[in-house]
């Protein structure tokens, strides 16, 4: 199950965080808001880490 971690006002943004969580081995999603017609870069995404794991990000997150 996957579970909201934050938000990223574009896919540039978004795709940034999660190579930064993903690059310290957490897993990672992008979700972009709106309906499919509207996808695209400009769009805001939604960042999913696994349920459970929210810490490991904050402490992903804290190291910056």
């Amino acid at each position: 199950m996957w579970v909201e971690y934050m938000k990223a006002p574009n896919l540039v943004v978004a795709e940034m965080w999660k190579d930064i969580l993903e690059g310290e081995g957490l897993p990672t999603k992008l979700l972009p808001e709106g309906a499919i017609e509207d996808w695209g870069e400009e769009v805001p995404f939604r960042i999913l880490v696994p349920r459970g794991r929210e810490h490991v990000a904050d402490e992903i997150l804290r190291k910056l």
